[in-house]
């Protein structure tokens, strides 16, 4: 018999006939039933699950699904157990899935996508009012009742209590990438937001017919989701606050269930959207203040790559996504993704370094006496405490890509630097050197892209960025949320560290970094950018479009 053919055969706890297959998923397999008792036509989902304990917990965790009552939440009848595996016996929604509709008709106008987001909302409030969280909304798992136009939420068999990681005691991973947020991404533990999330990329595949973060790729596809430029898409129109508010990557800013019934329901009725109230997000200092040098006594060595100077090279942010496939086993990548979600502060770049390329092991210099006047001039990370210069000669400045010749990103210009490379900076940054590392400064001090280009160390990018990272804590107050990624770069080794840390001082705030190393001729680039989390938009765009735009030269 195969797979699709009705199991009339099978009774399950005595009273569900088994018919024919619906469905299959990682999670389970879904079977049209008769119940045998009360005489109605059920659906049925026999959990893939092992025994025992995992059994239990899955019939466990389904039992407290079934106690949630919403006309959007697909109904559970009964949770049962059959010859020790784990079935949920539910509600039989005549119609296809929301996936099934995009496929056969096209995506949705803004005005049905609204309808369907609002559902959608009353679902997971539902969900999380009793500390459920779905963890995979997607359009596969949406019904759309046949005759009525309900929407109907439900496979809710990845659901798991409130505070539960990614990644399961397996090691597998839970959910679908393209529709999972950048914290679960991490393997880090996942709230009510993550879930908003997931609806935010859903509503933009009802406009457009995919994900916004569908690539050919798993490791694209995770890049994309922690890395690339987020845009709504077009066909958004006047949901596109919305949409931007649910994919925010930092949760504590993503718009909540409430805000976002509210600007739904306006939209549904009016056909307008109110303005956006933005969740509030972490405490920022009031505006980017100017960066004092160091206080005395530690020396926050901005940047510092623990390999001789362990370079993050430039690498355009489709290669990083390659680089990210060949690291990729899904564990792992998720768990060295994870530092990406909050794009910690990095002091890689412009790292400890000893003369034979490997991070020094000795204590950080202090600040030198002749400390930067300027914030543009973090105190210095090298290996010698030599006292940090500033150059005002400004390097040439280049009217287009030297190698690609396209002109530069609005915004942005092109400068060919005398330490031997290229690439866009920002309008009206300047340039600044201590005695390894070149700096392009905002004007406020507050943003700084940082290149080091030393002699290849040994064991190569990934090792130099792990020594920096266990020097992180002497060399950067608060030193926290770190990660480190193997990657490539052009097809060359590299890594990517990030991290975030208390900041030069308590007015500034925290501050997080970006930072990509990789060997080439020799040589190990080290590129970062440096920002208050305040900022982080636009350190990542400037992260970007360094990399994207770096050129070695000689």
């Amino acid at each position: 018999m195969s797979q699709d053919e009705p199991r009339n055969d099978v009774v399950i706890a005595g009273r569900y006939r088994l018919g024919k297959r619906l469905g299959r998923g990682g999670m389970g397999t879904v079977w049209q039933a008769a119940d045998e008792l009360l005489g109605r036509a059920v659906a049925v989902k026999e959990l893939h699950v092992g025994e025992g304990r995992e059994a239990t917990g899955a019939l466990r965790e389904a039992r407290t699904v079934a106690q949630i009552k919403h006309p959007h939440v697909v109904v559970v009848h009964d949770v049962v157990e059959d010859d020790g595996r784990p079935y949920i016996v539910m509600e039989l929604v005549e119609g296809g899935s929301l996936a099934d509709r995009l496929g056969a008709d096209g995506p949705l106008d803004a005005g049905e996508t609204a309808r369907v987001g609002l559902a959608l909302l009353g679902a997971l409030s539902a969900a999380h009012d009793r500390g459920v969280l779905h963890r995979d909304v997607k359009p596969a798992n949406v019904l759309m009742e046949a005759g009525t136009g309900r929407v109907v939420l439900t496979d809710f068999g990845i659901a798991r209590l409130a505070g539960s990681t990614t990644i399961s005691e397996t090691g597998a991973f839970v959910g679908s990438p393209e529709y999972t947020s950048p914290e679960r991404m991490q393997g880090a533990t996942a709230g009510p937001a993550s879930d908003l999330w997931s609806l935010g990329a859903l509503l933009c595949a009802a406009l457009t017919g995919e994900s916004p973060f569908h690539r050919d790729s798993l490791g694209g596809v995770l890049h994309a989701v922690v890395y690339d430029e987020i845009r709504p898409p077009v066909q958004a129109g006047p949901l596109t606050p919305l949409i931007r508010g649910l994919l925010e990557r930092d949760p504590g800013r993503r718009l909540g269930v409430a805000q976002a019934q509210r600007l739904l329901s306006a939209y549904v009725t009016t056909g307008s959207l109110p303005l956006v109230d933005r969740a509030p997000g972490p405490t920022r200092p009031a505006g980017p203040a100017p960066t004092p040098p160091a206080p005395a006594g530690y020396s926050p060595t901005e940047h510092v790559t623990a390999a001789a100077g362990t370079a993050r090279g430039p690498g355009s942010r489709t290669r990083l996504r390659a680089e990210l496939v060949a690291a990729l086993a899904v564990a792992a990548v998720v768990g060295a993704v994870a530092a990406t979600a909050l794009l910690p502060e990095r002091t890689g770049g412009g790292g400890q370094v000893s003369a034979q390329g490997g991070r020094s092991t000795g204590p950080s210099p202090g600040p030198s006496t002749s400390a930067p006047q300027s914030p543009a001039a973090p105190p210095s990370g090298g290996a010698t405490a030599t006292a940090t210069t500033t150059v005002t000669a400004p390097a040439p400045v280049a009217p287009a890509h030297p190698v690609s010749g396209k002109p530069a990103p609005a915004g942005y210009r092109f400068v060919a630097d005398p330490d031997g490379f290229g690439l866009a900076v920002p309008q009206g940054y300047r340039r600044t050197t201590d005695d390894q590392r070149v700096f392009y400064v905002s004007a406020d001090g507050a943003i700084r892209i940082g290149i080091k280009v030393t002699a290849a160390p040994p064991g190569g990018p990934l090792a130099a960025m792990r020594q920096s990272d266990e020097n992180g804590p002497s060399n950067n107050p608060g030193y926290r949320d770190s990660s480190i990624v193997p990657t490539t770069h052009d097809g060359l080794p590299a890594a990517l560290w990030e991290f975030t840390w208390n900041g030069f001082t308590a007015a500034e705030g925290p501050r997080h970094t970006f930072d990509l190393c990789w060997d080439q001729n020799g040589r190990m680039y080290d590129v970062w950018v440096s920002a208050p989390v305040g900022r982080l938009t636009q350190a990542r765009g400037h992260f970007d479009a360094a990399l994207d735009s770096f050129v070695p030269v000689g």
